[in-house]
């Protein structure tokens, strides 16, 4: 994520100005959001830019090795930058990457004034206070006039957190170790939130967490995910809910009567199944086979017809054989998914699988991971070229540089399933389209 420019300070008595660069998932955005909020309603200045700031807050990932190097990069750019590498301005490094790696990171990263894990981000207010100060009396409304970063100013969607942590333990990932044990947000919690967004423009609301088909679970009053999912749709009747990040486990009836019901719960399921192999499911420690998903899949597209599902994939698991990859990859020639995510394994230090025997190299895995994702490709590009003729209710995004509008339908989740071009509408409306072409993911209305 590149750093740009903006004005220092305008004059002694200013609010200090605090920027936010962040890695990694929409989890994090949420996490960078709701900081900002903490820092602007102390009184300090929230901009977007940086290299004016006082401090530079980078909330960093490190789920696998690619995204702990690609937050190193942004914590080396940021310490490049002319008002850093004067002295003049401090660096906070917060998230994951403190999480994971706690003290060690300290010794490592001269470049940060301080550090702030997952579990201490309600103590920024506290860690910018340390490093700059309280806010003057005399800053005035410096504060809120100063702008809000780029995570709140998006008026078509926003995310909202439902839960944190994990309790799964699958062998490759890091996600416990980072965020700790699972744990629900009351009910109230998550309703003001979204009351929030809405307040601010969002038509749309995404909930996600590591795990959401949990939620409730560790709660009193035996509520579920289909009640969250059902009290919200009824609670703002004219705003989308999307469901991210729902384990095979987690798909209910309950939750799916809901996507049927509620015209403005979008019919859309990401289930990550990460595999198909039994025997690498269980080394990976996921429940789960090729003939269990089929069958969940047929037992979900039986009750919602017109639901849209995506799935996220590993290839090249330790131990994975040929042909455990090519059943893999046969299952995603065949099963009706829209979209498939596909990721290399990435062997992480401190995972049970990092210790696993017939670790495969990297150009085995990238070449895996390539000729999965071309299955996929092939796959979802059909699925996606029969919606041609269909109609579809598109949320208006925005205007690309040459006046092309483009939103999404209900098909489409946020950043990740491509857009429809559309001729007419205003941004954050709501229009009605029929499809008359696609290209790969994109898709095109009238």
């Amino acid at each position: 994520m590149g750093l740009s420019a903006c004005d220092g300070r305008a004059d002694g008595v200013s609010a200090p100005r605090i920027s936010f660069v962040t890695m990694g998932c929409a989890k994090n955005e949420v996490d960078s959001a709701a900081m900002a909020r903490a820092l602007s309603g102390a009184g300090y200045a929230v901009v977007e830019d940086v290299e004016g700031a006082d401090v530079i807050v980078i909330n960093t990932c490190s789920f696998i090795q690619a995204a702990t190097e690609e937050s190193l990069e942004a914590i080396f750019e940021a310490a490049r930058l002319p008002r850093v590498a004067a002295g003049d301005a401090a660096i906070v490094v917060a998230g994951c990457m403190p999480a994971r790696y706690g003290d060690d990171l300290a010794d490592e990263l001269e470049e940060a004034r301080a550090f702030v894990p997952c579990s201490k981000e309600d103590d920024i207010v506290a860690v910018v206070e340390a490093i700059v100060g309280p806010v003057p009396a005399a800053a005035g409304e410096t504060a809120t006039s100063a702008g809000a970063p780029a995570e709140l100013a998006r008026p078509a969607f926003s995310y909202v957190k439902i839960s944190d942590g994990c309790d799964r333990f699958c062998s490759y990932c890091t996600i416990p170790h980072i965020r700790g044990r699972y744990h629900s947000f009351p009910y109230e919690d998550i309703r003001t939130a979204v009351a929030r967004e809405v307040a601010q423009g969002a038509r749309e609301i995404v909930l996600i967490a590591q795990d959401t088909g949990r939620w409730g679970q560790d709660l009193p009053g035996g509520r579920d995910l289909a009640w969250l999912v059902d009290a919200l749709a009824g609670a703002f009747p004219d705003t989308w809910l999307r469901v991210m990040y729902v384990q095979p486990e987690g798909v209910t009836d309950a939750l799916l009567a809901v996507m049927a019901a509620r015209e403005n719960v979008c019919s859309y399921l990401d289930i990550p199944l990460q595999h198909v192999s039994e025997p690498l499911l269980r080394a990976m420690n996921r429940p789960g086979s090729a003939e269990k998903f089929a069958a969940a899949i047929e037992h979900i597209r039986a009750l919602v017809p017109d639901i849209t599902l995506r799935t996220t994939l590993i290839a090249g698991f330790p131990g994975e054989t040929e042909g455990e990859f090519e059943a893999l990859c046969d299952f995603v020639a065949e099963a009706p998914f829209d979209y498939v995510g596909v990721f290399p394994y990435s062997r992480e230090e401190g995972t049970a699988a990092y210790d696993l025997p017939d670790q495969l190299d990297e150009d085995e895995k990238a070449e895996r991971a390539q000729i999965l994702r071309d299955v996929a490709d092939t796959a979802c590009a059909a699925r996606v070229a029969a919606r041609i003729g269909r109609s579809y209710r598109v949320l208006v995004e925005g205007a690309e540089e040459d006046g092309q509008l483009y939103g999404r339908a209900q098909c489409q989740a946020p950043e990740v399933d491509g857009v429809t071009f559309i001729e007419a509408g205003e941004i954050s409306s709501f229009v009605d389209v029929v499809i008359t072409d696609t290209l790969l993911y994109e898709m095109e209305g009238e």
